[in-house]
């Protein structure tokens, strides 16, 4: 067995012409017998690495995915492309299991989706014992990692699985993960002698842009009107509060928005996320609960209504839009109060000290990459360790410059008073003497007499929140975790004692340039007869995934319609040599997609 035969599987099965990025070189070592970690970003072809190898090599291959909710639509996939996968796990029936199992034993599985609890059962692990496995898959493999912000514990019980099958190969994947994580991954899953892929984390076709919460829902609206309607997306909140209320205030104007998180009774989480799957145009608004191991191509937009946890945790919820390669936008929207919760939720945590200071870390980078004012794309980038040469051009900072002015003077007041109030206090305060306000609170610790009372009136309370947020971004003042009091750094002192000056970002509320008019990874430009092909093949497709009872993108990508619109194929061989076009989808749908162009 060699790479031709492996090409040949993902041209005449998955209807792909070549391989993408390192994806031949991982199939290849699969092929031979070899463990591999991969980092590959989403969308990057990570499951074409073991669903290859797996149909090329004898026996089954078993694919360990911590959602049972999408096994589903993975192996409904697959069937779609002539292969022969299943899944087992705790929606089955007793017969249902029993079928599957059956048909492993005979040796009818090309691939079969497990949960780790599954896995690690006795009773399966005897069933697997007598067969031929092909190779095992640990799927967001970052659930290893008590750092990664995904942790599974059972994920860390894995380890038997190489112990049990020495001379089966492994493959970890993962989408995000940090030196540390990966580590912990290699060894918890003694992937030692694993050979190692580290693909970009570049994602050319998702925009990036942050804006300061300025009545965030409205802004929210804003931005999905001009540029999202009718496009699937999802809405990241911290609080199930906050979900609920968003969907209902998005629901009220006009949009088709579903709530998701952890309170909601089993069925309506379900319910809700199958319709996101299954279903055009659909906005869920969820908690960090939805999302890992969503595969839905066509999200076209991500937007957060806090911060996230983690600059990892951002990369993997903004990384759900644009799957397809196709033009994608994402946005958040953050505030003081956000840092504050965060810091909080962290101090009242159950980790040890050493967990909290690395998660402390976490949120000082998300923090600083929110107000950098050079290209995001970059300083993403450079956090996982990667360089890009050139600003990205498709990020907010390169469409609309950040504006700066001197923030020297303004910078020394705000440390000034929260010096002389004591380092007890939090934003609130220290801009309420800053203005002079006298307060009850003010009055009674009579910080009225401070001489940095009044002294901030050139600026508004606005704009000194704005000064805060970038001073402790800047790392010149630290939050206190329990109570959100600020305190000084020691790289405050020479700001202070006038030893240096200091640039801050003016606050602009303007919204950046359409991502359509940003750089692309790909050219979706359609003429206007594209355009209404392109519409009459969705429609279309949406009557063949209600049929097979399948999600739309199951049937085919978005980017592949949008090639038979542009290409406008005139017999079946120039449909096969469409991206997402093999043998078994040209046999079912060739002829309808060919009666329908002409």
């Amino acid at each position: 067995m060699d790479i031709n035969t492996a090409k040949s599987v993902l041209q005449n099965i998955f209807g792909y012409a070549d391989f993408r990025h390192q994806q031949a070189k991982i199939i290849s070592e699969l092929i031979q017998g070899n463990d591999v970690f991969t980092l590959m970003p989403t969308g990057g072809g990570k499951s074409l690495c073991y669903q290859i190898p797996a149909i090329v090599r004898d026996g089954v291959g078993i694919v360990v995915s911590p959602l049972i909710a999408l096994m589903k639509d993975q192996v409904d996939a697959l069937n779609l492309q002539g292969v022969k996968a299943e899944f087992l796990n705790s929606s089955q029936d007793h017969e249902e299991q029993n079928r599957v199992e059956q048909l492993i034993k005979s040796g009818n599985v090309d691939l079969l989706y497990v949960a780790p609890e599954r896995l690690l059962s006795d009773y399966f692990l005897s069933l697997i014992d007598n067969i031929t496995i092909a190779l095992f898959a640990f799927d967001e493999a970052h659930c290893v990692s008590q750092w990664g912000h995904d942790f599974r514990p059972e994920y860390q019980q894995l380890s038997i699985i190489s112990h049990r099958y020495p001379h089966t190969p492994k493959i970890a994947l993962t989408a995000t993960a940090d030196m540390r994580t990966r580590d912990e991954i290699v060894q918890v899953l003694n992937l030692n002698a694993a050979k190692i892929f580290v693909h970009s984390f570049d994602r050319p076709n998702i925009q990036y842009r942050i804006s300061e919460q300025k009545n965030s829902k409205e802004q929210l609206l804003k931005f999905i009107n001009a540029e999202h309607n009718n496009d699937a997306g999802i809405v990241y909140c911290l609080s199930r509060k906050s979900v609920e209320t968003t969907a209902q205030w998005l629901s009220e104007h006009g949009k088709v928005a579903l709530p998701y998180h952890a309170g909601l009774a089993n069925h309506v989480k379900d319910n809700n996320q199958q319709r996101f799957l299954r279903e055009d145009g659909i906005i869920i608004v969820a908690t960090i609960a939805f999302g890992m191991g969503i595969d839905k191509p066509d999200v076209r937009f991500v937007a957060h209504l806090n911060l996230p946890k983690s600059i990892e945790a951002y990369y993997q919820e903004t990384g759900r839009a644009g799957r397809d390669g196709m033009p994608a936008n994402t946005w958040l929207a953050y505030g003081m109060q956000d840092v504050i919760k965060l810091k909080q939720m962290n101090s009242q945590s159950n980790g040890n000290e050493q967990f909290k200071f690395i998660t402390q870390r976490k949120i000082d980078a998300l923090l600083g990459y929110c107000e950098v004012s050079d290209c995001r794309r970059q300083v993403l980038l450079h956090y996982f360790g990667e360089t890009l040469a050139q600003p990205c051009g498709n990020c907010d900072n390169c469409l609309n410059p950040p504006v700066t002015w001197d923030g020297t003077a303004a910078a020394r007041k705000a440390l000034s008073t929260v010096y002389r109030t004591g380092q007890r206090f939090g934003v609130g305060h220290q801009i309420d003497v800053l203005l002079g306000k006298t307060t009850a609170k003010i009055t009674n610790l009579n910080h009225q007499l401070l001489s940095t009372f009044g002294i901030g009136n050139e600026h508004t309370a606005a704009e000194w929140q704005t000064v805060f947020r970038q001073l402790i971004s800047m790392g010149y003042l630290a939050v206190e975790m329990d109570y959100g009091a600020l305190k000084l750094t020691e790289k405050s002192r020479p700001l202070l004692k006038g030893e240096c000056a200091i640039q801050l970002k003016v606050q602009k509320y303007s919204k950046a340039k359409p991502t359509r008019k940003s750089k692309q990874a790909n050219d979706s430009h359609l003429s206007a007869q594209e355009e209404a092909i392109f519409e009459q093949l969705k429609q279309q497709r949406a009557l063949w995934a209600k049929e097979r009872n399948v999600p739309s993108f199951v049937v085919f990508h978005d980017a592949t319609l949008m090639d038979i619109a542009k290409l406008n194929p005139k017999n079946a061989e120039q449909l096969l040599d469409i991206n997402g076009i093999g043998k078994t989808k040209l046999e079912l749908y060739g002829t309808k997609i060919m009666a329908l162009l002409n």
